[in-house]
């Protein structure tokens, strides 16, 4: 995670490219691997730990009838969280990620180890499904960061 990190800080700098954070199953673990790393500050403006549907829906202004219809662990919601967490960051690229991370709260249409990750940057935007095979939390949870760094990674570029 560490390389990862670095590498986007670095990236991003070259570039001269701000990032924003909106998480919910990661709590804030793929902010603090960008933090981390001396430098941070030319590139990161904002992370947000939106746990809660509330959250959602007063921070990022998550419509509450796509939480109803979809759920917080959809295509539909990281799609929105993405959208506008973009607008409040005025970021170049923004992420977005929500799942379950286990090792409790998973449902057959919503197994443990199921996270998705929305990137945006300029018009481009790509919500990714993931599955992670574990049911050990902090496993997801870094997978689901590193998936995240590579994702920035390839859109920066």
């Amino acid at each position: 995670m560490k390389k990862l990190s670095q590498s986007v800080v670095k990236l991003l700098s070259k570039k001269r490219l701000k990032i924003s954070f909106a998480e919910s199953c990661t709590g804030g673990l793929l902010s603090s691997s960008i933090t981390s790393i001396s430098g941070s500050s030319n590139i990161f403006t904002l992370g947000l730990v939106t746990y809660s549907n509330q959250a959602k829906i007063n921070i990022l202004k998550v419509p509450k009838r796509i939480l109803m219809k979809h759920g917080a662990v959809s295509y539909e919601t990281c799609l929105a969280m993405v959208k506008n967490l973009n607008k409040i960051s005025k970021t170049n690229i923004s992420v977005s990620i929500t799942g379950v991370a286990g090792p409790k709260g998973g449902t057959k249409e919503k197994p443990v180890g199921l996270v998705y990750i929305g990137i945006k940057k300029g018009n481009k935007i790509l919500v990714k499904k993931n599955h992670f095979k574990s049911n050990k939390r902090n496993i997801i949870q870094k997978a689901t960061v590193d998936k995240a760094l590579n994702l920035v990674l390839s859109f920066a570029k």
